[in-house]
C-alpha cells in the first residue's frame, strides 16, 4: 500500500512538472506576454502556410495571412496581408514602426510581397 501511495506521489510531482514546463514554453503565453510589455514577437508556423501568423509591436497585435507562390527555384511564401486587430490600438504608431515591421517579416519570408490592410495602407500613402 505504502509503495502504490509513493508511485503515486511519484506520478503527480512528474505530472506537475511537466505541466508547469510545457505552459512556460508555449509560444501563445510568449506572445501575450510581450503584448503586455510592449515588445516584438512574431508568432509563427512556418511549416503551415495555410496558418496565420499573429505579431506584436509596441502593444498592438497584427494577423498576417500568407499565400503561396512560385519563385524561380520553388515554392515560396510570396504575399503576405497585415492588418491590426484592433485599430484603436495603432494610436502613437509613425511610419517607420511599420517599416520595422515589414524588415522583421522579410527575415522571415524574403520573397514575400508585403501589403497592409485599411487603415494602415492609406497612412502608408499618405506619406
Amino acid at each position: 500500500m505504502v509503495l502504490i501511495m509513493r508511485f503515486i506521489l511519484l506520478a503527480l510531482i512528474i505530472f506537475f512538472i511537466y505541466t508547469v514546463i510545457k505552459y512556460l514554453l508555449n509560444p501563445k503565453r510568449k506572445l501575450e506576454l510581450a503584448h503586455e510589455q510592449k515588445k516584438y514577437f512574431l508568432l509563427d508556423d512556418t511549416a503551415n502556410i495555410h496558418k496565420n501568423f499573429l505579431l506584436t509591436y509596441n502593444g498592438v497585435m497584427f494577423e498576417g495571412e500568407k499565400y503561396l507562390g512560385t519563385t524561380e527555384g520553388a515554392f515560396e511564401v510570396i504575399s503576405i496581408f497585415i492588418w491590426p486587430k484592433k485599430v484603436a490600438g495603432l494610436k502613437g504608431l509613425k511610419r517607420n514602426d511599420f517599416l520595422k515591421i515589414e524588415t522583421a517579416i522579410k527575415k522571415q519570408y524574403p520573397d514575400a510581397s508585403i501589403d497592409w490592410k485599411s487603415p494602415v495602407k492609406e497612412f502608408l500613402k499618405k506619406e
